[in-house]
């Protein structure tokens, strides 16, 4: 392993060691608490921009899979771990992190103190950082990172979403036959591609709907001539990386969508762009939530669910005036669900497709293919 030097924008310098791809790289720092699951984290397009500290200590024990990919590569930064294992040890393995995060050109980084990073992010909130195989001198990492553009200030959303049109084919994973289900549909919809999770793509189909996923460049026009000529049912908006509040054409697209009645459901950024596109910006938290043991109240049943989360944005409580609030975080009291009032929409902030253990959230996809 080589040496990699490390520079946030607080001032703090560090040194660790490397592993997967080299070079430098500016992008935010936020930590992760999932205990499992670091290959769908890499693959998650909503961490582009991003360097993702593991709270887990051992990462990399379970090697990697083509199964497990939530989308075609691995859009984070970095990757942050205190300790991680080269030898990886399951059946379903085929490739170690490594070499998944060399391909990708994602950098590693470990045998550093992660503990110690999440405080400071718990502490003093997310921020920019700078890491490098290549340069090691703290005034040159300072001017890279001080001339380099902020998160909030990149459109990622044109870097991760498809050029083409295509029908998603695959519905829930089978833990017992080891692939995929193939899908039963009655409803037709389709996704817009802010940045889409395979698996939510998995349970869409499970609940029965057809999902022909599209570029984000399509526009409201196509698509609300689909959906007057009975071609699809409604539209799914999807996660994604960035702060929705830059993405001024999708809140246009958005807006004239709401305007014609298409019934639509968020997830993550989808539900952030609902409500910038209804008028209520949203705002960002100091860490964000990022995680797979967060627990969200059903508002409506009056249960628990314990949930995935992955999002550093937050819609705002004034959003009750025009939707009815569904889901609460229980750490924090965010919102984490709506039904908007005037229009056939939903939305949630959390992600019910990514069971961290519990499914109990995958209800949300039946939902919306009732409301369809």
């Amino acid at each position: 392993m080589n040496k990699i030097s490390l520079y946030f924008e607080n001032g703090l310098m560090l040194e660790a060691k490397s592993f997967g791809a080299e070079g430098t790289a500016v992008g935010e720092i936020v930590f992760n608490t999932s205990l499992t699951g670091y290959q769908e984290i890499v693959t998650d397009p909503s961490y582009a921009g991003q360097f993702v500290t593991f709270t887990m200590p051992e990462i990399g024990n379970v090697g990697c899979n083509a199964q497990d990919m939530e989308s075609k590569g691995a859009h984070c930064k970095g990757i942050i771990v205190r300790s991680y294992q080269a030898r990886p040890s399951n059946f379903r393995s085929e490739e170690s992190l490594d070499a998944l995060l060399k391909r990708e050109n994602v950098l590693g980084i470990t045998d550093i103190d992660t503990r110690f990073l999440t405080k400071m992010l718990r502490n003093e909130g997310a921020m920019m950082m700078v890491a490098s195989t290549e340069v090691h001198d703290e005034a040159e990492l300072k001017k890279i990172l001080e001339t380099s553009p902020r998160i909030e200030e990149i459109n990622y959303i044109e870097q991760v979403s498809t050029k083409e049109p295509y029908v998603h084919r695959e519905a829930r994973y089978n833990a017992f036959t080891f692939e995929y289900e193939k899908p039963n549909t009655t409803k037709k919809i389709i996704a817009l591609d802010f940045g889409i999770k395979r698996n939510i793509l998995n349970e869409l189909t499970h609940a029965g709907m057809e999902v022909t996923v599209v570029p984000n460049s399509m526009s409201a026009e196509e698509i609300i001539g689909k959906y007057e000529a009975k071609e699809i049912d409604g539209v799914f908006l999807s996660n994604g990386p960035g702060d929705p509040l830059i993405l001024k054409e999708e809140q246009a697209k958005i807006k004239q969508l709401i305007a014609a009645k298409v019934p639509m459901f968020g997830i993550c950024l989808g539900h952030q762009l609902l409500s910038i596109s209804h008028g209520y910006d949203t705002y960002k938290l100091k860490f964000g939530h990022h995680g797979g043991n967060h627990p969200v109240k059903n508002t409506q049943k009056g249960t628990v669910e314990i949930t995935a989360q992955n999002h550093n944005y937050n819609v705002p409580d004034n959003i009750v005036e025009v939707a009815e609030v569904t889901h609460v975080n229980l750490f924090d009291n965010t919102i984490e669900g709506l039904r908007y009032k005037e229009s056939p929409i939903m939305s949630v902030q959390h992600h019910p497709e990514a069971s961290p253990g519990p499914h109990e959230s995958a209800y949300i996809f039946s939902e919306f293919a009732k409301m369809l």
